[in-house]
């Protein structure tokens, strides 16, 4: 669904240490046509507005971060790796961003069991990436191959395709999710009329967005809003567009869009954007962990390759019952 775009290799006050590489071998190049929108544009914009929340986790799925109900630190974590994996493979922007959706609407509406190692998370995480990377990606790596960039456990491609199936049952099968990325370029248009600096605009709200994903707050707000705060925030660092770029004004952009989201989007982003300014960090390097055979979990065969050192989980089963669905291991019958 997305609208056309370019990204530039420039770095973002949000971009963390891990992630520099991202945009590394990607050149901006726009053509006049790139941006000459059609008369419908405007309406497909619309649609787009009207659609999004059909591909958002349920409303009160922040608040279950905030009361600790759900762990914030195990889904920062899981972003991380996606994102690893998505610059390891020089994946488009849009595969990563599908993924983290796949997974927090699958956390919205289920339940994982509270797996010693966090081993059922990461399961649920290759499983989107590979879905995302399936939906978006000209080349998809094998899902042995997938599964680099500082994994704690191996899963088996058998393993991982029943988990791809859960979550395109739980998900409804509702996979070509609305995301920011099909507003960005228009939204860039209406600050820039000119396309004079509409690469450099959609190039760092593209890092931008990429960032947010990570933060829970930035779950209160829809693909649209993101988008329209990305591309005022990416603005304000260009002298030229810093005046006209007013956050005031998003709301003439389109007339479907919510200015007061789009303003509160934008200052969360500013703040955010001082933060990570303050206090940069090195990228955490995550251990690989050695784990002995656990009651309901079954270890994988030992191999003299250094991966035999990550667990293999190689069969788990789906248990429904009245109230929620449960990931649970099931150790295979001899």
């Amino acid at each position: 669904m997305s609208v056309s775009s370019s990204f530039s290799d420039c770095s973002s006050d949000l971009l963390c240490g891990e992630d520099a590489g991202i945009f590394d071998r990607i050149s901006p190049e726009y053509s006049s046509t790139d941006l000459e929108f059609s008369a419908n544009t405007e309406e497909s914009i619309a649609v787009f507005v009207e659609e999004e929340g059909h591909y958002m986790p349920g409303l009160d799925y922040p608040t279950r971060f905030r009361s600790q109900e759900l762990d914030a630190s195990a889904r920062e974590e899981s972003i991380a790796w996606i994102l690893k994996v998505h610059t390891f493979y020089h994946f488009q922007p849009l595969t990563a961003y599908l993924s983290v959706n796949y997974m927090d609407r699958f956390l919205s509406s289920s339940r994982l069991p509270q797996a010693k190692g966090g081993w059922s998370l990461q399961l649920l995480s290759v499983a989107c990436l590979s879905l995302a990377a399936k939906m978006e990606e000209a080349l998809v790596p094998s899902l042995l191959d997938l599964q680099v960039e500082g994994t704690k456990f191996i899963f088996e491609p058998k393993t991982i395709t029943r988990m791809e199936l859960l979550v395109l049952t739980v998900l409804d099968w509702k996979l070509r999710s609305v995301t920011p990325f099909d507003f960005i370029t228009f939204f860039a248009y209406k600050v820039d009329p000119t396309a004079t600096f509409i690469a450099h605009l959609v190039s760092r709200a593209t890092q931008t967005i990429l960032n947010t994903i990570r933060e829970i707050n930035f779950l209160d707000y829809w693909p649209s809003s993101l988008a329209a705060a990305a591309i005022l925030c990416a603005a304000h660092q260009i002298p030229d567009l810093s005046v006209v770029a007013n956050p005031g004004s998003a709301g003439s952009w389109c007339n479907t869009v919510n200015k007061d989201r789009i303003v509160s989007c934008y200052r969360l982003m500013q703040q955010v954007m001082v933060e990570h300014r303050a206090q940069r960090k090195p990228p955490r390097v995550l251990p690989q962990l050695r784990v002995t055979t656990l009651v309901g979990i079954r270890s994988g065969s030992s191999s003299s390759s250094p991966s035999s050192k990550r667990r293999k989980l190689n069969s788990y089963s789906w248990v429904k019952d009245d109230k929620d669905n449960h990931l649970n291991s099931e150790e295979s019958r001899k």
